[in-house]
């Protein structure tokens, strides 16, 4: 391992960059797995707690809070440092694991998973930008995809262990398994993380902005969960998020540093790759989340032998994602792999919505793998090409639009799937059937004549949602159409700042910061 210049020219020995990728790699596989872990133990929390009906808020409120929070502490990176924001959360995220399994009732469990969501969005989006200060261009789609292997990793064993844990320990322990590998990852994370004198310190940081940009977020995320559940509350959540996006347009016009720059969206190499942040979440996420209901109903599967699928799925993505990196890395190019990648995705969409129903199932778990692998091949090297777009001064907040996009994306692909999925269902079901309390078991236990009818249903339901999500990942051929040709360059990027930039796309410009030379 050779020895890393930062962007502040400080040298970086092979052992101390060793340790800081054990610190980054462990607390991002953490926040990945506190995401996941949590799931097999809902029913036992909320039956302990007494509180079932407001079991999905410990889900939502740390999804809520990881999600809202990404533009506020990018931009505070960028201002105080990036190492400095990683410690306060990685600090806050143990206090918050800690004070989740002491709680006593689901009101106080809902308030620390929220602190626990907002320190776990400071870890992932700080340990990004961390690389991206220490590494060259060249350099960080392997040590980026090292950390985004946490994320499909946490997939796969998090509702293992978590059942495991509740089984065995306790609920509470679900929680406490972070103190210590926590306390672990800040000793090292103390040792190994430099000190990285922020680029963007003489910057005002907007305020405001921040307050109302978080307001329309929460607004969103809020409207899109509760039109899922035919809630109308959607409604007020619709009109309030309305009226914060007009006083954040309002205030943000003219605004020198505001909390987005909207002038990074001007450079095609930033928009690209944002774009293909959300062709992740919107194309994969949203697709995985329902696989499972998929073959139990449409296969007559169990609900273990259902997970099957989206294990391949995810496999493809670690397989993808590390492959990716590590060549990306090696040879500079890194346009082809987007492109291949999106093609895959569609392909192999395309190819679920045209499945004859009774096939095996190891055929579309091979599809599935497939579309997972193309996946992998742009999901860690996406942020990669949005920090080389981007000048030092805003490496935060060009990582955290990144990650936004995405988590926007798989929470209103999710929605909007699981509506149409919901509404088709019900509109197809024969008379005495609600797809209220339809449920496998029940299929599973009615004649032959109703389990065929039931899966021709869902067979039909999905099949066009199959082919939509096939052209999201359209879209993302497109977003990668848009990347210039060339090699990551093996310096670092200079300080720049926002007004460097302009609409342009040339080697002079600090927005192709990432490209040596076009061939």
């Amino acid at each position: 391992m050779t020895e890393v210049r930062n962007s502040n020219t400080a040298r970086i020995s092979p052992t101390r960059l060793r340790l800081l990728m054990a610190a980054l790699l462990a607390v991002s596989f953490l926040g990945a797995l506190d995401h996941t872990i949590v799931s097999t133990s809902l029913a036992t929390v909320a039956g302990e707690l007494g509180a079932l009906q407001h079991m999905s808020w410990v889900v939502v409120g740390y999804t809520l809070a990881s999600t809202v929070l990404l533009p506020v502490l990018g931009g505070l990176g960028d201002r105080v440092g990036p190492r400095r924001v990683f410690l306060i959360a990685l600090i806050g995220f143990v206090a918050a694991s800690f004070v989740c399994g002491l709680a006593h009732d689901m009101t106080q469990l809902v308030v620390a998973r929220v602190f626990q969501g907002m320190s776990a969005a400071g870890l992932q989006l700080m340990s990004q930008t961390i690389v991206a200060e220490v590494a060259t261009p060249r350099q960080r789609p392997q040590y980026l995809s090292l950390i985004g292997a946490a994320f499909p990793v946490a997939i796969l064993i998090g509702p293992l262990l978590g059942g495991l844990i509740t089984d065995h320990w306790g609920w509470p322990w679900v929680f406490w398994i972070n103190v210590p590998v926590g306390l672990a990852a800040l000793l090292l994370a103390v040792i190994a993380v430099p000190h990285i004198e922020p680029a963007g310190s003489k910057k005002r940081f907007d305020g405001v902005g921040a307050l109302l940009l978080t307001a329309v977020l929460v607004a969103v995320v809020l409207a899109v969960a509760w039109f899922s559940s035919a809630n109308s509350s959607a409604w007020i959540a619709v009109g309030a998020g309305a009226a914060a996006l007009v006083g954040l347009i309002a205030v943000e016009r003219g605004q020198r540093n505001p909390i987005i720059p909207v002038r990074l969206f001007r450079n095609r190499t930033f928009s690209a790759g944002v774009g293909l942040s959300a062709v992740m979440g919107a194309g994969l996420i949203s697709a995985t989340a329902y696989l499972p209901t998929y073959f139990q109903m449409a296969y007559g599967v169990s609900a273990t032998v259902s997970g099957l699928v989206p294990i391949a799925t995810v496999l493809g993505m670690l397989v993808g994602n590390l492959v990716t990196g590590w060549a990306a890395s090696r040879t500079g190019r890194y346009r082809v792999f987007p492109l291949v990648g999106t093609i895959m995705g569609a392909l192999g969409l395309g190819a679920m919505s045209l499945l004859p129903a009774g096939v095996p199932l190891w055929f579309p778990a091979s599809i599935m793998a497939f579309v997972g692998l193309g996946t992998g091949a742009f999901m860690s090297l996406a942020i990669a090409i949005v920090q080389s777009a981007a000048p030092r001064s805003e490496l935060g907040t060009a990582t955290a639009a990144a990650g936004l996009s995405g988590q926007i994306g798989s929470t209103i692909g999710s929605a909007v799937v699981g509506g149409v999925v919901g509404f088709g269902v019900a509109s197809l079901l024969p008379a005495g059937l609600d797809s209220h309390t339809l449920t496998p078991a029940l299929v599973h236990a009615a004649g032959p004549s109703v389990q065929a009818e039931i899966a021709s249903i869902y067979h039909d339901v999905f099949s066009p949602v199959f082919l939509s999500l096939a052209g999201v990942y359209i879209l993302g051929f497109i977003a990668a159409l848009l990347l210039p040709d060339g090699r990551l360059s093996d310096e670092p990027a200079p300080a720049g700042e926002p007004d460097d930039l302009d609409d342009s796309a040339n080697l002079d410009d600090p927005a192709d910061l990432a490209l040596e030379a076009k061939d």
